[in-house]
């Protein structure tokens, strides 16, 4: 990063655990300060604890109005430069089985988080011509999986916000870009894996497998690799990079 990014404020959603935990790290040994949001603030203590990060806000990102309050503290301590959209959730059921409201809570999360985030802090980037807006997709905003059409369908949205954000901040010194993992390493991958044991009667070690096998290294992404193309992205090196949904799943797509 550069001199510019090394004093640039990071606000990263979803950093109590995972994906957004390690992105938090990544940032902040690159010298960005970095606040965590997330819903569970003992776990994002134990993220500042550990040196991964500075701040903590406590907020629900699927409630505007807690985002919107939640940003204003951020912003009292330093205008936010960069937006690592994390949080979200992965549920799983066959679509005939997949009422409304399952529906609503993939949107809310998964989508609506991003909304309400960028919106919070997309007036104060306008206003000093820069920043850098990153969405944590996933391959299934890129694809289909069977059995998580609602969350697929979630992620597919945000890619489809990223693209027409990007076009629209396209010359206002503002990136928006996605990042797509495939199956990684995280607490949300555990809960799949509980899930497919208790419905097929599978083990542990079947059941990882069954997933692993989406991807063609045969492996799970590590929370860390997926934290690194943050980072570049982050960067003043990516400053070309706009309106892209980047997969960091051993090639699957």
């Amino acid at each position: 990063m550069s001199e510019q990014s090394r004093s640039s404020h990071a606000l990263v959603t979803g950093g109590g655990s995972g994906i957004g935990r390690a992105t938090a790290a990544a940032l902040s040994r690159a010298g960005a300060t970095v606040t965590v949001l997330g819903r569970n603030r003992a776990a994002l203590e134990e993220v500042v604890a550990a040196g991964f990060a500075h701040f903590v806000a406590v907020a629900d990102v699927a409630d505007q109005a807690a985002v919107d309050a939640a940003a204003i503290a951020v912003a009292a301590r330093q205008p936010v430069d960069l937006l690592v959209a994390n949080a979200g959730a992965a549920e799983s059921a066959p679509f005939a089985k997949s009422d409304a409201a399952l529906f609503r809570r993939m949107i809310d999360v998964n989508f609506f988080g991003l909304v309400h985030t960028a919106q919070a802090v997309l007036p104060s980037m306008k206003a000093r011509g820069r920043g850098r807006i990153v969405a944590v997709a996933s391959t299934a905003g890129l694809k289909g999986y069977a059995y998580v059409s609602a969350y697929a369908a979630a992620k597919h949205a945000v890619v489809g916000l990223v693209r027409s954000l990007a076009l629209e901040l396209a010359t206002s010194g503002i990136t928006v870009n996605a990042v797509c993992p495939g199956f990684t390493d995280t607490n949300l991958l555990t809960a799949s894996i509980d899930t497919i044991m208790r419905k097929t009667k599978r083990s542990r070690d079947e059941a990882l497998a069954e997933l692993a096998k989406h991807n063609p290294q045969r492996r799970l992404v590590t929370p860390a690799e997926v934290a690194d193309t943050v980072l570049w992205l982050c960067g003043d090196g990516a400053g070309a990079i706009t309106g892209q949904a980047i997969a960091v799943a051993g090639g699957e797509i």
